[in-house]
This record gives structure tokens, sequence and C-alpha cells, in this order.
């Protein structure tokens, strides 16, 4: 009898099939492709999760860019001012809704190579964690780069702990693969509306 149990993940499976799983990577580096998923192969067991949004549903205009933070399907879209450019990206979000900010904000720096320090909240929770690691250390949980988001403590930045994407892993911040962050961070400016949701 087991054998004749379908699964959700059997019938996605067939629907996509092989070769349409194996095009995303291509469509993402693709810069001519109007829709740019950037899935790696950690994330496909979770593409379903992942679907083209509009910008129009969420912000008034893409002035700067536009970030939106999906915290439920646990992804991040980027619209460019003009447009001409989308992304899509997983994500590692908070472990717990107290931990989860929802709303407007904006990018107010950016910083490549981010030291780290522990807010007095996350030491009381983790007494063991050190009381910094400087930038650059693989230690460092905020990965490579790192955008400051005008709420203080937030930030939307890397992680050179990959088990982390597409998790409630994260004390607050939205955490994405090095590569993922090195693109966006390139991508947004000072000012690049955030809406989280």
């Amino acid at each position: 009898m087991a054998n004749d149990v379908i699964s959700r993940r059997g019938i996605l499976g067939a629907a996509v099939g092989v070769a349409g799983l194996a095009a995303l990577p291509a469509l993402a580096q693709d810069a001519t492709t109007e829709f740019q998923p950037a899935v790696s192969d950690a994330t496909r067991h979770n593409i379903s999760s992942f679907r083209m949004l509009q910008w129009q549903d969420y912000f008034e205009n893409t002035r700067k860019g536009a970030v939106l933070v999906d915290i439920t399907s646990r992804a991040l879209h980027y619209w460019s001012e003009d447009q001409s450019i989308y992304r899509l990206y997983p994500t590692s979000v908070p472990i717990s809704d107290e931990l989860t900010r929802r709303g407007k904000t904006e990018v107010v720096d950016k910083v490549v190579n981010p030291p780290w320090t522990p807010t007095a909240a996350m030491k009381e929770r983790y007494p063991d964690w050190p009381d910094h690691i400087e930038g650059g250390d693989k230690a460092n949980p905020l990965g490579t780069r790192a955008m400051y988001l005008s709420w203080q403590y937030y930030r939307i930045h890397g992680t050179h702990d990959t088990r982390k994407i597409g998790r409630r892993s994260s004390n607050g911040c939205i955490g994405l693969y090095n590569e993922h962050i090195q693109d966006l961070y390139d991508m947004c400016t000072i000012g690049t509306q955030v809406l989280l949701i």
C-alpha cells in the first residue's frame, strides 16, 4: 500500500521535471532574462515557495530601488529603480515572532566585511557568545556584507553558515548566502526602500 501513496513532492517533481530544475540556475545568470530567480542546489527542495511578485502590490514607487522580505516564504525580492532588474533570493528569518519585525524601513548604511557585536538581549540569551567578532572572520555571523536598516540592530546580511538559509534561524536579521548579499549590496543604495511582511 505504501507504494500507492502519491506525495505532493512526487507530483511537483513530475510536473517540473529534471530539465526544468536544471534550467533555473541558468536563468539567474542570464542578465537579459526579465525574471531572474537566484536558486541554489540547497533551496531547490523548497522551490514551491518562490513566486514572482509585482512591486505595485507593496510600494508606491521604486525610487532608489525596493526590497520586499516575505518572512512566511523566507524570500527576498528586489526591484531596481528603473524596474529593469528583478531578483528573488532565499533567506533566513528570525527564529521567533518576538524577534520578527514587520513594516517599512530603508537602508541607512552599507558595510563590507562588517564587524559583529551581539546585543545585550543576545548576550542574555546566549552568555557564552563572544563580545565581538571582527569583519572577515569566518565565525562572524554577518558574512561578507551587511546593509543596516533604519531600525536599530536590524540588518540584511550574508552568512558563512549556509545551513541557516531557508530556515527560522536568525536573532532578528534577514540572512542571505554570501554570493547573494554581494549581488544585492551592489544594487542597493543608501535610501533603498525595504518592506518586511
